[in-house]
């Protein structure tokens, strides 16, 4: 793209916003010491969530989220450590960890590391007891078919089950796969493409997304994925998920 013609493929809509690489704003924030940050999804889209990137320019620490919600951070680049007390874990490449909300986790970033941040605003459930923090890794989770289509495979990265109000997921696309239909629902959905490309269907608009694209996707926005090129291409995506929309 001619960026300084004024030409870019992020496309900001009412339903829907593909923010590229050629569009990203890097910035700096108080409760992201030393780091650089690329905010993909803000509630000022109108989400429930926000999803960015997070690139430390020094050895850093980076203390709990400035409001009550959970955190969920995926690394990408380099190593980070997780702190509560005396309590340390070490962040690899595609290790990431669930933080609940109100939790006392700082982030150790060193120079260079880089990593993909959620932020979300819990909803509990009456008689349910809110989940704790949870450590895992990319590889460590099965990809497993969707819907018995083995060009198109899920990794969920967190447990199924009734106390947990969001999924984060891998989706991964052998070369030609697609979603089976068009999706509409009441759950929005943040996704980063990780790897590869394709073409993604948002509403009524067509757009090619390549690594490093970030999308949002209100509620009921109908949404389809047809991965194109000779390599996978696979994504990480968010939804609100476990819960009544009444609730």
């Amino acid at each position: 793209m001619r960026s300084s013609l004024g030409e870019t493929r992020s496309s900001i809509k009412r339903s829907h916003a593909l923010i590229c690489v050629d569009s990203h704003e890097i910035i700096s924030l108080p409760h992201w010491p030393g780091a650089e940050v690329v905010s993909y999804v803000t509630p000022g889209l109108g989400a429930g969530f926000s999803l960015f990137r997070i690139v430390a320019t020094r050895q850093t620490r980076i203390p709990p989220p400035p409001h009550d919600g959970v955190r969920f951070v995926l690394l990408r680049a380099g190593q980070a450590e997780i702190r509560d007390g005396a309590d340390v874990h070490t962040l690899g490449m595609d290790e990431y960890a669930y933080l609940p909300q109100a939790s006392g986790f700082t982030l150790e970033m060193a120079a260079g590391t880089e990593i993909l941040c959620l932020e979300h605003a819990y909803k509990p459930m009456p008689g349910v007891q809110p989940p704790g923090p949870v450590f895992n890794s990319m590889p460590a989770i099965a990809a497993v078919p969707l819907k018995g289509n083995e060009q198109l495979r899920v990794q969920k990265l967190l447990p199924e089950e009734p106390g947990f109000d969001m999924e984060v997921n891998v989706m991964t696309f052998a070369p030609g796969g697609s979603l089976p239909y068009v999706e509409t629902h009441f759950m929005e959905h943040g996704l980063v493409m990780l790897d590869g490309g394709g073409i993604y269907r948002l509403d009524d608009q067509w757009y090619p997304v390549a690594r490093g694209d970030a999308i949002w996707m209100a509620p009921f926005c109908p949404q389809w994925f047809g991965a194109l090129g000779r390599g996978d291409a696979r994504y990480l995506i968010y939804k609100n998920w476990n819960r009544d929309p009444l609730a």
